[in-house]
């Protein structure tokens, strides 16, 4: 009996080891520049699990005691293979070599398409900055919101226009974040280039669909770029000069392997020559980039970044318009275990928009600002849960634009419109669970609060009801207040609550073929005001409040995904339908510039989008790139409030200016060999919609179009090829200063694609005549690129 109890003690201890478990955590960097590397893969070979470093290269994996073979991989790098005796929790951490030209690439490729087949994120597209430099654009500047264009379900307004729309959504429905940092204007030059910096960018990834519940304030997609953190072993510098801009970035240890800093800067100089040919305009942009690094220690980390940026555009010294973003973060992260990791983040966000109109004698300055304290956790419970939680605050000030003279005999008055003032709230969890090794799930809920402060002055109207219709004429009136209140900040006129579910799960056949759904709910609070296809400097942002309400998003999305021929190529394919109310919508003849009473042009309608999408790549060999195909639907209307009224658009559902129903996108990249390498990409869009006249009517001896319901018409096709060649000199290899010259031509074979199409009076016969009006047509450019 003795020993039989004996036995049993010693069967339980054994049992109890065999339970036991411990974590394996660190943080990956590069081996040349102390970068931390994102989205790293780390991999158990013997459980068939594994997990990735965090936006800060972090990772943790608990696992059950035992021997075991870790592989650290990431496309570019050499993967590191190392043997961890786990009796312990152990801090590890790692190096990975740049190592691009070598055969383990393209396992490391595949690791990272099955790590992507087996989680339930979806609708997410990630862009290296190597793919981004390498995609041919106008004048030759890489350009991270062009890049996406050629991703599926991504597309914009057309040449020289601003931002970008996704799965039919607006343009101010897009989340942009820089180092976490909100960009509410990502363009320059009104479009024609992108106001981030491709040599300070680490990290580019878009959600479309199945957003996590860390994120929230838009209803259509999260475009967040984080900028390098500053070489942490010896100075470098890069840069580029092209046909109208020009960057440099410097970046280096301030104490080796503990400290580094960033700076780059960016500036347009093509204005410089104008006056050799008498032209007294001028139309320029530049931008910085600053970060600072410091590692405390192995469990604190501080950042400090920054961005500014300004446009200028005048005419001749009477029209002077100058407008861009100014932001600062600072993030520290902390280390509570090896399980446990935090971010702690204080945000500063300026968007600055200003007008000079010399001949008129006044100038107008208009913005918004906001300062956002975020906090966020990640706990790594085991191998198969993972928990993210946290909260964060963003107080918001609007100036909807002041106005005041230039000169003392202008005759024009200083006039502040009303400044508004909101508070945005949130908390939120996530969780990422493998249930079983075929289904992972990633649910989570977020609860946002948002509450409009009070402001100086506030209409009052009969009936609450700042918007009349006339059942005679049939049309949409601006009511006249019947008095005006006044109200102290610190009132709340009024707040609005908002549950955020939140759920993706993926199904796995086997490791190279899984389905994925998602359901994603969302909730907007901030409109961007705008009646033009492509938004203007001259827009204003406004909360919501009282008469204006917030945007509610449900996008369900499904999608089905495949590795092809060992990895070699990836198919991607999803669906999706989206629902949002109280999308605004403007009365006929609505004017939205210096309006203190916005609520009196804007009515709250819906809007709908749905498609399918299809991303073909071939991810390995000297040519590399993707097809990717879209056909989608973008809608919305606003019915009669009442049986009586007719509503906006006679109360149908009317296509959106964003609604291009086919978008075709190929993207190719071909390594000939060390010294040449060449680029293509081709893209072909459904024309935008428009109006055009149904008839016309004279009046005192004037021909005047008229129009019917909206948006019934399209733009042409729009449709344009673009190639560059990159010529990397072979002495490269025998010295410090390494370069390359890329050589490229935009609409190769120049395609006049219509920006627009306005109609006027011939002065000579005096019939209404089309007239077409185009931005680029083949446009070649040279770019020198370099580092040392």
């Amino acid at each position: 009996m003795r020993k039989l109890i004996i036995l049993l003690l010693m069967l339980g201890c054994s049992l109890a080891s065999a339970q036991q478990k411990f974590t394996l955590s660190g943080i990956v960097t590069e081996t040349a520049t102390g970068e931390t590397l994102i989205g790293v893969n780390v991999i158990i070979s013997e459980l068939r699990t594994g997990t990735i470093t965090n936006e800060y290269g972090f990772y943790s994996i608990t696992l059950p005691e035992g021997v075991y073979e870790v592989v650290y991989s990431s496309l570019g790098f050499t993967a590191k293979k190392t043997v961890v005796t786990l009796k312990e929790n152990i801090v590890q951490n790692i190096e990975l070599a740049v190592d691009a030209e070598q055969l383990e690439e393209v396992i490391i490729s595949a690791d990272v398409e099955r790590a992507s087949i087996r989680a339930p994120q979806m609708s997410v597209n990630t862009l290296t900055t190597r793919t981004i430099k390498s995609i041919p654009v106008v004048l030759g500047e890489a350009d991270v919101v062009k890049s996406l264009l050629l991703l599926p379900g991504v597309t914009n307004a057309g040449e020289g226009s601003s931002g970008f729309n996704v799965r039919g959504g607006a343009v101010d429905q897009n989340l942009i974040l820089l180092d976490e940092a909100t960009i509410f204007n990502s363009s320059h030059l009104f479009g024609f280039f992108s106001v981030f910096n491709p040599d300070a960018i680490k990290d580019v990834k878009l959600f479309k669909g199945g957003i996590p519940a860390r994120y929230g304030g838009r209803v259509s997609s999260v475009l967040e770029i984080f900028q390098k953190e500053g070489n942490m072993k010896k100075l470098s510098f890069n840069g580029g000069i092209g046909a109208v801009a020009s960057r440099l970035l410097a970046e280096g240890p301030i104490v080796k392997d503990q400290a580094a800093f960033l700076v780059g800067g960016r500036a347009s100089y093509a204005h410089l020559f104008l006056p050799l040919f008498n032209i007294d305009n001028s139309a320029y942009f530049y931008d910085l980039n600053t970060k600072l690094n410091y590692r405390i220690n192995e469990k604190n980390s501080v950042f400090l970044s920054g961005y500014f940026g300004r446009d200028l555009f005048s005419i001749s010294e009477s029209f002077v318009n100058s407008y861009g973003n100014a932001v600062v973060s600072f993030r520290w992260n902390h280390i509570f275990s090896d399980q446990l990791f935090s971010n702690l983040s204080l945000i500063y966000s300026d968007y600055f928009y200003g007008l000079e109109l010399d001949f008129v004698g006044f100038e107008w300055n208009s913005g918004i600002q906001n300062f956002n304290l975020k906090y966020d956790l990640k706990h790594y419970i085991t191998d198969k849960l993972q928990i993210n939680y946290g909260l964060n605050n963003i107080y918001y000030s609007f100036n909807p634009g002041k106005i005041k003279p230039n000169s003392p005999d202008s005759g024009i008055l200083e006039e502040q419109l009303i400044k508004k003032y909101a508070n945005e709230s949130a908390v939120y969890i996530d969780v990422e669970h493998e249930i079983t090794d075929a289904l992972n799930v990633e649910y989570g809920l977020r609860v946002s609060h948002f509450i409009r402060f009070g402001q100086d002055e506030i209409n009052v109207y009969a009936n609450n009801n700042p918007v009349l219709f006339d059942p005679f004429l049939l049309i949409y009136q601006e009511a006249e207040p019947i008095s005006v209140v006044e109200s102290s900040r610190s009132d709340q006129l009024a707040s609005f609550t908002n549950f955020e579910p939140r759920i993706s799960a993926s199904f796995i056949f086997n490791e190279d073929t899984s389905i994925k759904g998602s359901y994603t709910r969302l909730s907007q609070y901030l409109h961007l005001l705008s009646n033009t296809s492509s938004p203007t400097p001259l827009d204003v942002w406004t909360p919501s409040g009282p008469f204006v309400e917030p945007q509610l998003l449900d996008q369900y999305a499904f999608g089905f995904f495949k590795n092809l021929f060992n990895g070699d190529y990836t198919l991607e394919t999803e669906v999706f339908y989206k629902d949002i109310q109280n999308r605004i919508d403007y009365i006929d003849g609505a004017n939205l510039i210096a309006n203190n009473s916005i609520e009196q042009v804007i009515l709250n309608g819906e809007a709908r989008a749905y498609g399918a999408e299809l991303l073909l790549r071939k991810n390995t060999g000297k040519l590399q790139g993707w097809l990717a195909y879209t056909y989608s639907k973008s809608e919305q209307r606003t019915p009669g409030r009442t049986e009586g009224e007719l509503g906006i658009n006679n109360g149908a559902w009317y296509n959106t200016p964003y609604d291009k129903p086919h978008d075709v996108s190929i993207y190719a990249n071909y390594e000939l060999n060390d010294k040449w390498s060449f680029n293509a990409n081709g893209i072909f869009q459904t024309g935008r919609p428009t109006n055009y006249p149904i008839g016309q009517f004279v009046f005192q001896d004037l021909v005047i179009p008229y129009y019917g319901l909206r948006n019934l018409e399209r733009l042409p096709d729009y449709h344009r090829i673009d190639v560059s060649a990159t010529l990397t000199p072979k002495k490269n290899r025998e010295r410090k200063w390494q370069s390359e010259w890329v050589f490229s031509i935009y609409n190769l074979y120049n395609r006049m694609n219509a920006a627009s199409i306005n109609f006027r009076q011939n002065q000579d016969t005096g019939v209404n005549e089309a007239v077409r009006t185009s931005i680029f047509g083949i446009v070649p450019a040279v770019t020198y690129n370099f580092k040392f």
